[in-house]
């Protein structure tokens, strides 16, 4: 599998959405610059939606183009409708004006085969990315744009756009690969080469772990903000498993249910002491963890030193604790090893119920909230009790497409 980069002379790191800061750079000469709606007819279709790094912002991807959402207060920051299409993937970078494109939906002129780097505060494409096939996702950091193929993914370096790694991986239709998002932790995971297996770069520490999480192949991941941390869900979609990614060690188990379900997003909240599921069977599950919180939201320099100290010498022990509330487990849990394995299984700590007929994802807001989008167009925020779980408690409800919710 071969790719091609069209750059510009000089590409600078992103700044803050509409700063002052001017970038000086040359379009990439194959791209058309796409032309603005004048008017909008009918409500667009939804293509995809996805968060941000730190999930206060979410991304829409249209038949017409795309829009940026604010999750709190909800609001609309900011759309564009275009003549020629839409696109299946809208990658955020943080809140700046940087965003990574790929084309997709009803009649997009946009090939699904090129990654489009866009400046929103210029207007204009600044780079691109072909391919022979088509693109599974784009992930974005401040030092990397990542291009996933179906069984290739590509590393380059956001400041010149060099390609410093190509991985192969087992087959890998649903995009699969999360990266850190802290400034002293480098981590990239995504599927291994083995089916169920996972590999995570360590770029800072030029180490390689691989990590046997399922039997059936991978579903799901994602990856706390410094990387030390990943949960993983399999096809089966029956338990969440949360790995040390230093050394590998299973740290945690949670059952989601007994039968078979499609994982749609796993998320974990910024102080590592809730874990969000959302899949096929229209409940969101919020489960307590047990790891070791370092910091208040991510862990400081001398911190995560120590907590990667740690977890060479005693994972399980350095990183397991208790957490405010606990998971339920059976009645039976005290005949753990005797029994089938069901039966100490940790269950989810609250819950949120949804349409069981479209996809929803979950991240979490700030105060013990979750903010959920839906592919209906639909977008929640409910609460939680952090103590006693529960039933969860709506807060907002918002049918984010309808012309009314647009940026004023």
């Amino acid at each position: 599998m071969s790719s091609t980069a069209s750059s510009p002379q000089r590409f600078l790191q992103p700044g803050g959405y509409y700063g002052n800061d001017s970038r000086s750079s040359s379009t990439s000469s194959s791209f058309v610059r796409p032309e603005l709606e004048t008017s909008e007819t009918e409500e667009p279709e939804l293509v995809s939606v996805s968060w941000n790094q730190d999930s206060s912002c979410f991304a829409a991807g249209t038949s017409h183009g795309f829009r940026i959402y604010n999750c709190e207060p909800f609001k609309e920051t900011f759309r564009r409708d275009l003549k020629n299409g839409g696109f299946k993937i809208v990658e955020m970078l943080f809140r700046s004006n940087i965003l990574a494109l790929v084309g997709g939906g009803p009649n997009s002129q946009y090939p699904s085969t090129k990654v489009l780097i866009w400046d929103d505060h210029q207007s204009r494409c600044i780079s691109e990315f072909s391919f022979r096939s088509e693109i599974r996702a784009v992930k974005l950091s401040r030092d990397w744009i990542v291009v996933v193929l179906e069984h290739k993914i590509y590393v380059y370096s956001f400041v010149d756009l060099r390609l410093l790694l190509q991985i192969e991986t087992h087959a890998n239709p649903r995009g699969l690969c999360c990266l850190s998002h802290h400034s002293d932790t480098s981590v990239l995971a995504c599927p291994g080469l083995l089916r169920g297996e996972i590999r995570v770069e360590h770029f800072g520490l030029n180490m390689v772990q691989t990590i046997n999480a399922h039997d059936a192949s991978i579903a799901c991941m994602t990856l706390t903000l410094d990387g030390l941390l990943l949960a993983t869900a399999s096809t089966k979609g029956t338990l969440i498993r949360i790995f040390n990614t230093m050394d590998g060690t299973r740290l945690q188990e949670v059952r989601r249910g007994v039968d078979r379900a499609e994982i749609y997003s796993i998320a974990l909240s910024p102080n590592v002491q809730w874990l969000a599921v959302s899949s096929d069977k229209g409940t969101v599950h919020i489960f307590s963890l047990r790891v070791r919180v370092v910091g208040e939201d991510s862990p400081s320099t001398e911190n995560a030193a120590l907590l990667t100290q740690r977890t060479y010498s005693n994972s399980l022990q350095g990183l397991v604790s208790p957490a405010t509330g606990t998971n339920p487990g059976s009645s039976l849990s005290f005949m753990r090893g005797v029994l089938p394995k069901y039966f100490s299984s940790e269950w989810s700590f609250a819950q949120f119920h949804v349409s069981e007929v479209t996809q929803f994802f979950a991240a979490f807001g700030s105060h013990n909230t979750v903010a959920i989008t839906g592919m209906d167009g639909s977008f929640y925020r409910c609460s939680f009790d952090p103590v006693n779980g529960g039933e969860m408690v709506q807060v907002e409800y918002i049918r984010f497409l309808k012309t009314e919710n647009g940026p004023r």
